[in-house]
């Protein structure tokens, strides 16, 4: 407990686990949930349109090249914000290594 009130030991590496997962599973959804919130409270009628025209206009191979390129980028995204929390966990690792030296 000394040590955690000094500062000896650090609570990040926990919590950046746990921001990672909170991140990873909310970040999509809430802003999922907020790009359909503006579209019907601010765009309604253009969303509509734009819809009836992408159905009319578009083949299925054209809307399924979209959503494949939707789902890359959201697994490149997921990658990404792998990454950067792993960078931070590497870098506190590294500093709890120096210290034992």
């Amino acid at each position: 407990m000394r040590d955690f009130l000094t500062f000896q030991t650090f609570i990040t590496p926990s919590l950046l686990i746990l921001m990672y997962y909170i991140g990873a599973l909310l970040i999509p959804v809430v802003s999922w949930y907020l790009a359909e919130w503006i579209k019907t409270s601010y765009f309604t009628e253009i969303s509509k349109s734009i819809k009836e025209e992408i159905q009319t206009r578009t083949t299925a191979k054209q809307r399924f090249i979209v959503y494949t390129a939707f789902i890359i980028c959201f697994l490149c995204m997921e990658i990404f914000w792998r990454m950067m929390f792993e960078f931070f966990i590497a870098y506190f690792d590294m500093h709890d290594a120096l210290m034992k030296l």
